[in-house]
Order: C-alpha cells, then structure tokens, then sequence
C-alpha cells in the first residue's frame, strides 16, 4: 500500500484526502507499491525559493519534485526473474526466507511541492477548471517522481501523463466555497 502525505501551507480550500487518493492512483498506474510520498502545497515565495535554490531560476514555478531515489532503481518492486536452474533455485530459497522475515518499510520516494496560486493562475490563463490544472501538476510531479522527464525524452512523459489524467479523479481535490 503506498503511503502519500499532504500538507497544505496556503489558504486554498484544498481537499488533503482526494490529493492523497489521487497521487496513490497515479503510483498504482505506474505499478509502484509500498512507496511513501510527500505532497506540499506552498506559497509563491516559498515556491521561488526552492526553484532558485535547486534549479538556479529565479522565479515562481508551479511544480517541483525532489525524488530521493535514482530513477533506475526498481520502482514498481518487479525485479528480474532468472528462467530457472540454480539461480531460480536460490531465488526460491530466498522468496522462502524472506516469507519469515518481517514487511520491509515503505520506500521513500520524494516530496512534490505544488503552488497552489500558481496554479490557479494558470487554469484561470487556460480557461481550465482549476482541480483539473492542479491534477495535471499533482500527476506531473509525481511522474517526475518516478524518472519521467520531459527534458530528455521523445515525448513519452507527456503521454503517459495524459494517460493516467484519464485514471484519476480530480474534481474533488478543491473544497467548495463555503456561502
């Protein structure tokens, strides 16, 4: 079960548990279990801060991410599998020791930092709701997360990303105004 931790530094209405449902589905549609992850919504100089520090802009950004494990590690837990002799029979023998043993803890996976006014911002520009555009930074971020990057790849990271929007609920991650 992965673990997903939500703080909310600003003073927009955001629901915490549809967030954390959220970046818990995009995990599980990436195959990763048992991780633990960190959701921050921050203000815009909170926001600046970390990108000028770790990404030398000095500027207000929408979505940051600080994986704690290289994006080569095995993320969904899958492994390689030997197709059989002596070293599937060591494997056995390990699967039947570890049986024994008790459950490893979560793996630490890394903090998504997300400004909310930011984002706001920019469904308002975009003329999107503004759940949608935070989803599409919660999934974005948490993509990053996992070793997506847009940077350097053919496009694959904005495809899956749209892939896994089609996944996930997002209408309920802002809590309505209260009249």
């Amino acid at each position: 079960m992965n673990l997903v931790e939500v703080v909310n530094g600003t003073r927009v209405a955001l629901d915490r548990e549809a967030v954390a449902q959220l970046v818990a589905r995009v995990l599980e549609a990436e195959e990763v279990c048992d991780a633990e992850v960190s959701v921050l919504f921050v203000g815009e100089r909170r926001i600046r801060a970390l990108n000028r520090d770790h990404r030398a802009k000095d500027e207000t950004t929408d979505v940051l991410s600080f994986p704690l494990e290289d994006a080569d590690d095995d993320l969904a837990g899958a492994g390689g599998r030997e197709p059989g002799g002596a070293a599937a029979d060591d494997r056995r023998a390990s699967e039947a020791a570890d049986e024994a043993a008790p459950p490893a803890p979560p793996r630490l996976l890394g903090d998504v930092v997300v400004c909310a006014r930011q984002a706001l911002r920019q469904a308002h520009a975009d003329s999107l709701p503004p759940a949608f555009e935070l989803a599409v930074l919660l999934t974005h971020g948490t993509l990053h997360l996992l070793g997506y990057d847009h940077e350097v790849d053919a496009g694959e990271m904005a495809l899956r990303q749209a892939e896994v929007l089609e996944l996930v609920a997002w209408e309920g991650l802002l809590v309505p105004a209260s009249r």
